[in-house]
């Protein structure tokens, strides 16, 4: 039985370099191993675009949650959320242990930007509760507040109050919406608040100025909160976090 886990979050960027030229899945799978993480809530997952497939001489034959997951993570849940002639693309989770059960929901708030919120129940063994995570990217444009207010809503409804309980993802926040709407009122604390007094520079990842990316917690103390910055890589920097069941 174990009571730590080290959580990550990755948007990234539908395994393209940062202007699209270079396909760089297979970096971000090694990069992905090294992380080490056992919960990995990742952003922009292409899982089909019928023209790179062509373009690119080594795009995976499988998706691209499967070809990341490997051998590492056996258990994974992906939420389609943009859907184009081409393909479509969403959020997913992977982990290293047994996902009971997962739902995608719709909370675009236009037709320009599909977004959603994946839910998985996790059983971690020898937790007598199961451990809700919430894979999130939010809108960039108007409507954000909008999608905060269904995420509470989500949690309030169908999360225990005693249930541990991650979110995270690229919620495009630099206003700092989320914690007046989402983590006051439902006792979320964000990791790198709790560690270093403020959220993460995540964007972009060359020069990170920008917080958009978090990880949410309740139930669990926050041993560790990192940036990894890798210029060759996402437009977004990955975050981890060591954090300890109460």
């Amino acid at each position: 039985m174990t009571n730590t886990l080290h959580v990550a979050t990755y948007n990234i960027h539908k395994g393209l370099s940062l202007f699209n030229r270079r396909l760089i899945i297979h970096d971000l799978r090694d990069r992905l191993r090294g992380l080490g993480a056992d919960l990995v809530f990742l952003q922009e997952v292409q899982v089909l675009h019928q023209r790179r497939r062509k373009h690119f001489d080594n795009w995976p034959a499988e998706p691209q949650y499967e070809f990341l997951a490997d051998s590492v993570w056996h258990n994974f849940a992906y939420g389609k959320n943009a859907v184009y002639d081409r393909g479509h693309h969403g959020n997913a989770i992977l982990s290293r242990f047994p996902i009971l059960r997962w739902d995608n929901e719709d909370i675009s708030a236009h037709r320009f930007e599909s977004r959603g919120l994946l839910h998985c129940e996790i059983q971690v063994p020898g937790w007598s509760e199961v451990l809700h995570c919430v894979c999130v990217h939010l809108t960039l444009t108007a409507g954000r507040r909008r999608q905060l207010w269904a995420l509470r809503e989500r949690i309030d409804r169908l999360v225990p109050e005693h249930a541990p309980l991650v979110v995270a993802g690229d919620f495009n926040d630099w206003r700092g919406d989320a914690a007046v709407n989402l983590a006051r009122p439902l006792g979320l604390h964000e990791v790198f608040e709790q560690v270093n007094g403020e959220s993460a520079r995540s964007y972009p990842a060359a020069l990170p100025l920008l917080r958009l990316d978090r990880i949410y917690v309740r139930g669990f103390s926050v041993r560790t909160a990192r940036v990894h910055r890798e210029r060759r890589m996402s437009d977004h920097a990955a975050l981890t976090s060591t954090i300890v069941r109460i």
